[in-house]
């Protein structure tokens, strides 16, 4: 067995919190919260970009009627560059949908049409936060960006995913790390 087969640890239901350096813009200054994470890769979804459009414009194109006029004006966000056209949903509590992957005993991630037809409906779950496109790693990618400073990693708080503003994840995200983002500097290099 080679030596990164007996040091694989799972991100699954971890922060990647981009270092000022990272300039991608589909990941500058981005949460992602990683819900997939084995030896063949990791998937995630960044949670701190809102797309320029609300459920309420996309509802339409899926041929779902509204039926709460609250969630007309739910944000979606970007959730990275894969697969734009997917859409997916963080929430909580995990709830019993046709497509769910479960992350912890009650955050999951659901793909499947149902989840967005009881949100439409206002039948949704307690917390949840809407995405299109995931962002992906191949094997070993992810690790060897951690390692070359492009991301730092921590724990999880669902009320960073489904209570902050926009504006202030990365901020807090970071914090829970004890990092103070104003002390991360966005030159390239190391000390």
């Amino acid at each position: 067995m080679d030596e990164k087969d007996t040091q694989f640890l799972s991100l699954k239901n971890q922060f990647l919190i981009a270092m000022p350096t990272l300039m991608d813009p589909n990941f500058h200054r981005s949460v992602t919260f990683i819900f997939e994470h084995t030896k063949e890769g990791a998937m995630g979804i960044v949670i701190n970009q809102p797309l320029d459009i609300k459920l309420g414009d996309v509802l339409p194109q899926m041929d779902i009627e509204v039926e709460e006029p609250s969630v007309i004006d739910m944000p979606v966000y970007l959730g990275g560059p894969v697969q734009l056209e997917k859409g997916f949903v963080i929430h909580s509590p995990l709830g019993h949908w046709e497509s769910t992957m479960p992350v912890t005993e009650d955050i999951g991630v659901t793909t499947s049409r149902d989840i967005i037809m009881e949100i439409a409906k206002g039948r949704r779950p307690e917390r949840s936060l809407i995405a299109l496109g995931y962002a992906g790693w191949e094997a070993d990618q992810l690790e060897d960006e951690i390692a070359n400073n492009v991301w730092l990693n921590g724990p999880v708080n669902p009320d960073i995913i489904f209570d902050r503003p926009n504006a202030s994840r990365w901020e807090s995200a970071a914090a829970i790390l004890g990092v103070d983002t104003s002390h991360l500097s966005s030159d390239v290099g190391h000390a």
